[in-house]
């Protein structure tokens, strides 16, 4: 007979199985598993970053192989802290040919105010720059979960955050832009939206629309919704209260998506200076034009390709777009979802000059993981992790890293 001391120093065959790294992770709460995505993913960045920073060459921004923050803010990066060193211009700077040039009213304010607070507690502003994003990427990430959530398995939503963390532009979640904090409000205007939650939309779109553009395209996303929402209110009821509220906050986010070039105006007297400083950072390519909506696409094309075949890709890839939102992975998302895939679709298509940022300005579109994330076979994951990761690296040579004259802005 075996005494109760005797069982108690008997190994317990199950208890490797019990603290397996497998049966740790399964029980860990969702929030860890996002962080942990998180940090593993920006963690490989990080190693390519180091690499690529070694093999950087001198450049306007920086000395020959820069540590990993000053490489961090290349670029635009500069502008932010200008921004927050010494404001905006009063007058709008013009070039020898009295155009409008490139200048400060381009990037909005909440991003550098936001970096400047941090500064206060003594850290430079290059590492200040990295450790918001980081932050603003890590709550995105967190908020997709959820976002997601409302639609998908749990394993597959995990999977679209891996998607999310490791896509091509990821790393600009960990440089100094303003780019992960912008798509933490727009994660979390979505989120409400699909929650049905309209008041706390209105100071979520506030802040977006001083943080980065894209509040004009949530507007439309409102309008939509609220029209959907009206022709299905049969099965699925929306009261007055609702209709009143969700058509105030579609107003309230169109206003708000209007308010800095307002505030250009305001400062500087020139009712277009907003759209003359945009419209100078395309004048490289094709010189000092008028914004004439839903024009700059094929411009760009016939620029880069030439015509037929310009026009031809730009209408192939507005057909294939639109078939995308019907396919059956797209559609398992929700209507709201992809009312905001085809409300920024436009917006860009009117206002948008392509060139190599517009990668960058492709990563709104984040709720399409969602849609890529459904396959459940391991090669399929595996190979878009190894993908992304990839191109990645891609993106970090041809738009990040600096070689001559560069026409690759990120």
């Amino acid at each position: 007979m075996t005494t109760p001391s005797a069982a108690l120093r008997e190994p317990d065959p199950f208890r490797a199985t019990r603290w397996s790294p497998r049966v740790r992770w399964r029980a860990a709460p969702w929030w860890a598993k996002v962080v942990a995505i998180f940090l593993g993913a920006r963690a490989i960045t990080t190693a390519m970053v180091l690499v690529l920073a070694s093999l950087q060459g001198s450049n306007p921004w920086t000395q020959a192989r820069p540590g990993y923050f000053e490489y961090a803010n290349l670029w635009d990066a500069r502008w932010y802290q200008i921004i927050w060193l010494g404001g905006y211009p009063r007058e709008l700077p013009l070039t020898e040919t009295g155009q409008v040039a490139e200048n400060a009213w381009a990037f909005l304010p909440v991003y550098p105010t936001l970096v400047g607070i941090v500064t206060w507690f003594g850290l430079p502003w290059n590492a200040a720059a990295v450790i918001v994003s980081l932050a603003a990427g890590l709550g995105a990430a967190l908020v997709t979960y959820r976002l997601m959530s409302r639609f998908l398995e749990p394993d597959r939503v995990l999977f679209a955050v891996v998607l999310f963390c490791v896509a091509p532009v990821s790393p600009i979640m960990q440089f100094g832009y303003a780019e992960s904090l912008g798509l933490l409000w727009l994660a979390l205007a979505l989120l409400l939206l699909v929650d049905r939650r309209y008041g706390w939309l209105m100071p979520v779109l506030a802040v977006w629309a001083f943080t980065r553009p894209g509040a004009l395209a949530f507007a439309l996303t409102l309008g939509l919704h609220w029209l959907w929402r009206w022709y299905t209110r049969r099965r699925d009821p929306f009261p007055m209260r609702e209709r009143v509220l969700a058509a105030s906050v579609a107003v309230f986010a169109g206003v708000v998506g209007l308010a800095w070039p307002g505030v250009v105006w305001a400062a500087t007297g020139e009712l277009h200076g907003y759209t003359a400083t945009e419209l100078a950072w395309r004048s490289a390519y094709i010189g000092y034009q008028e914004l004439v909506p839903f024009t700059a696409w094929f411009q760009s094309a016939d620029w880069w390709l030439g015509q037929p075949i310009g026009a031809i890709v730009v209408i192939a890839l507005i057909v294939g777009f639109g078939v995308t939102l019907f396919l059956p992975a797209v559609r398992r998302l929700g209507v709201d979802l992809r009312l905001w895939l085809a409300s920024y679709a436009l917006y860009l298509l009117a206002v948008f000059f392509p060139q190599s940022s517009t990668f960058r300005l492709l990563a709104p579109m984040f709720p399409l993981v969602g849609a890529m994330a459904q396959p459940r076979a391991r090669w399929y994951r595996w190979g878009m992790v190894a993908l992304s990761i990839l191109l990645q690296l891609g993106w970090l040579l041809i738009a990040w890293g600096i070689d001559g004259r560069d026409w690759t802005p990120p």
